[in-house]
């Protein structure tokens, strides 16, 4: 079939109105050839659909950037994808929703994965669009209704949606070409003008608002994350509904842990470092100065009243990164909020995944906030609140069918186990004297980090409980880090019989080797875990001395 450059051809250098005889049969003929081929498709006749298509831009091409073949022709290359739903074609110059149509040449390439064949047809449409506005602006005159096919004559706005749809389909045709910063810049185009035009259905609205709000999270960039989220909340709100969607609840939620969890990646360090407060306050000042001129850069949504709506939520949240603890709890505290509302919608029963991913959000909102915390007894208390709500979960889950969702739960209790037991020891080096109760207690935790660890690395093995010589590219991080742990953990037992001691150093010197012999049987591996590669190396030179001394040592006992 004809290629795109057959199509999507350069505008023409001035406006030509179909006049005359010939012209007029001509612009009839088109509206003709266009419903032929919108039928053929609807039919699933896809190359006599796009032969159709073809004769229409062909005839309207010397005169489609005159008012009354425009939206025909930007209609007729207006493009979709093959994973929208099908649904009855409806003869009408505009789609009543987004997602509705599927009658041009766009959708034909793309079903055939001619993705870039449709690009070239939808940006030639929208550069057509941008030359008549610059060029003719005024209101187009609709062919298909001179032919009786419309009930009424139609409006500006209608003519301006089929433009919003052709940015939807330009979208979702970056998004499939992983050309996602144009992707979002033209779906947010897409719902700024759905508002303009009061052209939209508020719970599709809010949903598509919100999840966009995580491509911009994904981005780090909070403000534009902030602004998608509220005006969901805002928009969904028209539906006369107390509550926002629970998808955006799930994403508010998500929002809150991200902010909080950028300042806990910047810091390397571990522990929140008081020192630094004053450099960083400082560096949030200048950003909040410089707020005002990143707003003019961002996508506002909404004027007048509904942009005041939509302010009234942002000011609920900064978006900056928190710089100590009572921010960060305020911010923390939002979160669970919305987390709290989607554990109501999100039940177990019926909502199996959704339930347990609300969960773990809800889980590392504790563990993100515990890092602000600099009493140490309350930062205990937090990972216990994980724990709580986290052992549950691999009670009432089959592994057979929740395999992976096991392994992350398994191995994020067992990490809780393990700061836990960490902040213990930390609590009795304070102490001259740790009495019994202390090292008992730090025993429990190393005892409990150590069964979830082993329960991770158990599931990794084969039918035949043979651990794997090669582990798959998806768990190799986390299986090096749950053995370099359990080396640490079976070191950090306290006892005070030597021979116990000395086989807890053979165990932990058992798992230090593995990572290293792996690392050099699996070069690709070291880059996983290049510190812990580092620690396990020193230790395997070091614990043989150690282990030698203690046999030394029991041998004149």
């Amino acid at each position: 079939g004809p290629g795109a450059g057959d199509h999507a051809l350069g505008l023409p250098a001035e406006v030509v109105e179909p006049e005359g005889p010939v012209a007029q049969r001509a612009v009839r003929l088109a509206v003709i050839e266009f419903h032929l081929g919108v039928n053929h498709i609807d039919t699933e006749e896809l190359s006599a659909g796009e032969e159709h298509l073809v004769k229409c831009l062909r005839l309207l091409r010397r005169y489609r950037l005159s008012h009354d073949c425009i939206s025909l022709y930007i209609q007729a290359q207006r493009q979709g994808f093959a994973m929208l739903p099908r649904r009855q074609v409806i003869c009408l110059p505009w789609p009543p929703k987004v997602l509705g149509l599927q009658n041009n040449l766009g959708i034909l390439w793309s079903e055939r994965e001619e993705i870039e064949t449709a690009q070239a047809y939808l940006e030639s449409s929208e550069a057509l669009y941008t030359q008549y506005m610059k060029e003719v602006s005024t209101m187009p005159s609709f062919v298909l209704w001179h032919f009786n096919f419309l009930p009424e004559v139609p409006t500006r706005a209608e003519f301006e949606k089929v433009y919003t749809h052709n940015l939807y389909y330009l979208a979702q045709v970056y998004q499939h070409l992983e050309m996602f910063e144009k992707a979002a810049h033209y779906c947010h185009s897409t719902l700024k003008r759905q508002l303009e035009h009061n052209a939209y259905h508020p719970i599709e609205w809010a949903i598509n608002a919100a999840t966009l709000s995580q491509f911009y999270i994904n981005k780090l960039c909070f403000m534009e994350a902030r602004h998608c989220l509220s005006a969901a909340n805002v928009i969904f709100g028209q539906t006369g509904k107390i509550s926002a969607t629970e998808d955006s609840k799930f994403t508010f939620a998500l929002y809150y842990l991200t902010i909080i969890y950028l300042f806990f990646l910047q810091d390397n360090i571990g522990e929140l470092d008081l020192d630094k407060q004053s450099e960083l306050r400082a560096l949030r000042k200048k950003e909040l100065d410089e707020e005002e001129s990143i707003r003019k850069k961002a996508v506002q949504f909404g004027t007048g009243e509904l942009c005041d709506a939509i302010s009234a939520v942002e000011e609920k949240v900064s978006y900056l990164r928190p710089l100590d603890f009572e921010e960060a709890r305020e911010l923390f505290l939002l979160g669970q909020h919305y987390v709290f509302e989607a554990k109501e919608f999100f039940q177990i029963d019926g909502y199996v995944t959704d339930h347990i991913e609300v969960v773990q959000d809800h889980s590392a909102l504790f563990k993100v906030l515990a890092f602000f915390e600099t009493d140490m007894e309350r930062r205990c208390k937090m990972h216990k609140r994980r724990i709580a709500m986290l052992e549950p979960l691999t009670v009432d889950l089959n592994p057979q069918y929740y395999l992976l969702v096991n392994r992350q739960i398994q191995f994020e209790i067992a990490h809780a186990y393990y700061d836990m037991m960490d902040l213990k020891v930390a609590i009795a080096d304070r102490l001259r004297d740790p009495d019994s109760h202390i090292v008992k207690k730090i025993n429990n935790l190393n005892k409990s980090a150590l069964k979830y660890y082993q329960l991770f690395l158990d599931s990794l093995r084969d039918p035949n409980k043979v651990f794997p010589e090669h582990i798959g590219e998806d768990v190799l991080r986390p299986a090096m880090l749950a053995k370099f742990r359990v080396a640490r953990l079976y070191g950090k037992i306290i006892t005070a019989d030597p021979k116990k001691e000395l086989e807890n150093l053979a165990t932990s010197l058992e798992h230090y080797k593995f990572i290293v012999d792996y690392c050099e049987k699996h070069p690709e591996a070291a880059q996983e875990i290049e510190v812990e590669l580092e620690l396990s190396k020193e230790m395997v030179s070091l614990l043989p001395t150690k282990m030698e001394r203690f046999r030394t040592k029991m041998a004149l006992t």
